[in-house]
């Protein structure tokens, strides 16, 4: 069946749901499978998502929906690699200290480049 037949065989199902449930139409693209899917979304973030495709920033609200799920993916998936570096190097050089990891942020702060306002360092200064 086609994209269009499936589309048209569908959406009298969409009836049922309110305006805080997505469904999205998923399907084969030739490169990644598709999969149909019914959540519960705060209307908020539907308001958001309506307002991205409006502005042309997504292509649907299914588009703007999958966008986001893959960025959390790829953000757990970097912050349980940050905690298994972290447990690696724990593991070989002992627990990182609260000293250190303030003594970090200090140089961290001073070695920035602030580019817009002022640095909080100046407004103390200042202040």
């Amino acid at each position: 069946m086609s994209l269009a037949g499936i589309m048209m065989s569908d959406m009298s199902e969409l009836a049922p749901f309110s305006d805080t449930t997505i469904v999205a139409l998923r399907y084969y693209d030739g490169v990644s499978s598709k999969e149909r899917l019914s959540a519960s979304i705060d209307a908020d973030l539907i308001a958001e998502a309506q307002a991205a495709v409006a502005s042309g920033r997504a292509e649907s609200v299914s588009a703007w929906v999958n966008d986001a799920l893959r960025a959390k993916v790829e953000h757990d998936r970097g912050v349980a690699a940050l905690g298994a570096f972290i447990a690696e190097y724990e593991a070989e050089h002992g627990e990182i200290t609260e000293q250190e990891i303030q003594e970090a942020t200090r140089r961290a702060r001073s070695e920035a480049v602030v580019v817009r306002g002022r640095s909080r360092t100046r407004d103390r200064e200042a202040g």
